[in-house]
């Protein structure tokens, strides 16, 4: 699966896989329950592959972090996204040292983290930027 396929939705819990396009907007299915939704065309949808962390040098693509976040965590899930705020801010600073205190949040952090083990659990190993085509 590629990160390009993996969606975030805005106003829905989790993260979603994109399955097919439908009339009035396209059909995705849930990576923690496997449930199927019809999402409407004008819904806030962002993909893995879009996203980016802001760093003290240049934003970092989320695909990055989640590869970081992989190395340290020996590609098992990472701590929960509840844990403390100094458990969460200290797991993420370990895989992104260089991130920008100033503009990531900790609501930020969380979702990363719960991103992070949805993926795990859902089966995904590898965190790859799609192939761009020539």
């Amino acid at each position: 699966m590629e990160m390009n396929e993996i969606l975030a939705v805005s106003g829905q819990p989790g993260l979603y896989k994109f399955i097919a396009r439908s009339q009035r907007g396209f059909i995705v299915e849930s990576l923690v329950d496997g449930r199927r939704l019809n999402i409407a065309a004008n819904a806030r949808v962002s993909a893995m592959s879009d996203i980016s962390i802001f760093t003290d040098n240049e934003d970092r693509p989320l695909v990055e972090v989640f590869e970081s976040l992989r190395k340290v965590s020996n590609s098992e899930p990472t701590i929960s996204h509840k844990e403390s705020e100094e458990a969460v801010e200290a797991k993420f600073a370990e895989a992104v040292p260089d991130y920008s205190r100033g503009k990531v949040h900790m609501s930020d952090m969380r979702k990363v983290l719960a991103w992070y083990n949805i993926m795990i659990a859902s089966g995904v190993t590898e965190f790859k930027m799609p192939a761009e085509e020539e």
